[in-house]
């Protein structure tokens, strides 16, 4: 926990211990509208060192055709991308799998999976085209420079032992005023998912993951929207956003 305590405000920390005793939830959207960054980049090598540190490719090798949250959870994020991708809009899911939680009815562009394992892609029947790699061995995207309009991820972040080569990935591949989408929840595989993450709570989550954003250098600030449905009674749910720079 050493590299997020010293960061993350003592006052968010605080509040969100009275959070989990049933209050405002607001406090985790609270978390990125003032954050106090280190001027320098405050992680560690050990920070993303994980558990298990053999070949991604042998424990991704298996399909995995379930939810890793559950239906409400679910019908929350569907909501909530229905609401804020427009059709049209050319999108990369990154961390793919064989849903992406997309709405049934939506009409995207050019839709495009990046993951680990060929068969969960190959049943995704949103995506008009896949491609099969392991970011934590080689964290830059097969894609030309502002090429997509949206990126997303579902309750994957944690696994990726190398942000600052992703997020600036995140940043080439998208359009000017492009978003990018983080959805976490508070479930994860934890021997592949790295320290920090193990060794933080949610709230945290949400500020470690938007500090990654504004250390880019190439976004807008991050930001929060907390769209858990049902608090305490099902999987939390929260989108960690920004914006591409103009």
């Amino acid at each position: 926990m050493r590299a997020a305590a010293a960061f993350i405000p003592g006052a968010a920390i605080r509040t969100f211990q009275s959070t989990a005793l049933g209050e405002s939830a607001s406090m985790f959207e609270r978390v990125l509208e003032n954050p106090k960054f280190p001027g320098e980049w405050p992680f560690s090598d050990e920070d993303f060192k994980r558990q298990d540190e053999s070949d991604d490719k042998i424990f991704y090798d298996q399909a995995r055709l379930v939810y890793h949250i559950d239906d409400d959870a679910v019908g929350a994020l569907t909501k909530y991308y229905g609401e804020n991708i427009k059709d049209g809009e050319d999108v990369l899911d990154i961390c793919s799998s064989w849903v992406s939680h997309y709405p049934k009815e939506w009409k995207g562009g050019k839709v495009v999976g990046l993951g680990m394992n060929e068969y969960e892609l190959s049943q995704n029947p949103q995506l008009t085209s896949f491609d099969v790699k392991d970011l934590n061995e080689d964290p830059t995207f097969p894609y030309e420079d502002a090429s997509f309009d949206k990126v997303t991820c579902v309750v994957s972040i944690d696994y990726l032992n190398k942000p600052q080569e992703v997020f600036a990935e995140i940043g080439r591949v998208l359009r000017p005023g492009g978003e990018c989408y983080l959805a976490m929840s508070n479930r994860c595989f934890p021997t592949k998912a790295f320290n920090i993450w193990l060794q933080t709570s949610d709230i945290e989550h949400i500020f470690i993951v938007g500090s990654f954003f504004h250390y880019s250098g190439l976004f807008d600030g991050p930001s929060c929207d907390d769209i858990s449905p049902n608090p305490k009674r099902s999987d939390p749910m929260f989108i960690v956003k920004a914006s591409r720079s103009s």
